[in-house]
């Protein structure tokens, strides 16, 4: 496959991604923090604080799993090159 190719593939990938987790935060934060049946048209200031504090934790646990998602694959591709030089 091309490299430029490749490339913007990723990047494709990489945005819906994104936008795959901002909908999933959305939709959690949302069911978490406002009830169904609205009673007012702003947010009270009880669910701007929830929602506040359920965006940072998610995006925290997000930022987290990537670290570690990061980790494990340098791990694998350690074992592979090793697993392969000592086959070869």
């Amino acid at each position: 496959m091309d490299p430029m190719k490749a490339q913007q593939l990723a990047a494709e990938l990489e945005v819906e991604m994104m936008a795959d987790m901002y909908n999933r935060m959305t939709n959690a934060c949302h069911r978490k923090c406002v009830p169904p049946h609205y009673k007012e048209a702003e947010l009270s200031k009880g669910e701007a604080v929830c929602l506040d504090r359920c965006v940072a934790k998610y995006l925290d646990l997000h930022e987290r799993l990537g670290r570690k998602l990061t980790e494990l694959s340098v791990q694998d591709e350690e074992m592979m090159r090793r697993a392969a030089a000592g086959s070869g």
